[in-house]
């Protein structure tokens, strides 16, 4: 049987009216973030393979876009981390070469950037973006659960560097757990390490929905609000996101996603 990888179009406050692609068996990461909407990550990993055939998912994309739907990004989220699949590269260059006239998105944990070979399979892309949560490794552990052996100063050096060499833009999620990564001196490791990197834009999201982790909470509006206006002063655009999860209705629901994408939750796309 095959697998479909093709989910929505869906709604997104931050990406607008987005096509998502989903590369990845389900729950296959190099993370497993206490906040994730998905639910537990089933197969740690930090190990790229060709998880589904490459041409089963560009024949996906050819039988809906052939159609030209109006589309602000086609984006590679789903259930796990997309680089870790090998076929990334290949589907971001069949889109940008046959389709051209939409913009490409892909939604990283940002682990394995400092892999050459997924920067050059980005490369093609319009828009990357990353995740940063703390500077400082026990938090980083704390609220990633990552494969042994990441860490954290290592993603933020590999996502600068790539800043450097990405012709796209990059856009810097942050995802917010009171407690973790809500004090002073964690805003303001985190607010060095964005002055370094130098995204376009800031995104800061929030729990909305049941996490992995039931003890995870969102901070309340004023302190969201506050931290709003902290890392506003590097004058840098900052976003608020609602959703830490790119699709999660998509995530916990045990059908296919080309047959939840006919009827999909409008704030699917708002993490």
């Amino acid at each position: 049987m095959t697998e479909n990888h093709i989910f929505g179009p869906v709604m997104s406050r931050r990406l607008g009216r987005s096509l998502g692609i989903d590369l990845l068996p389900f729950k296959t990461c190099s993370y497993d973030c206490v906040y994730c909407e998905c639910g537990a990550t089933t197969h740690l990993t930090k190990k790229r393979a060709e998880f589904f055939p490459t041409e089963e998912v560009i024949s996906q994309l050819d039988t809906v876009l052939s159609k030209g739907p109006t589309l602000d990004y086609i984006t590679f989220a789903g259930s796990g981390e997309p680089t870790l699949s090998l076929s990334i590269g290949r589907i971001i260059r069949h889109l940008k070469t046959a389709y051209p006239e939409y913009k490409v998105a892909v939604l990283t944990n940002g682990s394995l950037l400092g892999d050459k070979e997924v920067r050059n399979d980005l490369s093609a892309a319009d828009l990357v973006i990353p995740t940063l949560t703390s500077t400082s490794q026990e938090t980083f552990e704390q609220i990633h659960r990552p494969c042994p052996g990441l860490l954290t100063k290592t993603v933020i050096s590999d996502i600068r560097e790539f800043r450097k060499e990405f012709g796209g833009e990059i856009w810097l999620e942050i995802f917010l757990i009171p407690g973790l990564n809500t004090t002073d001196d964690e805003l303001a490791s985190l607010s060095e390490a964005i002055r370094m990197i130098r995204p376009k834009r800031i995104q800061l999201n929030t729990l909305d929905r049941p996490a992995a982790e039931d003890w995870v909470t969102a901070p309340d509006p004023d302190e969201l609000e506050n931290i709003r206006k902290y890392f506003a002063e590097l004058k840098i655009p900052v976003d608020v996101a609602g959703v830490c999860c790119e699709q999660p209705d998509v995530c916990r629901a045990g059908e296919s996603s080309m047959n939840r994408s006919k009827n999909p939750p409008h704030p699917a796309f708002d993490g």
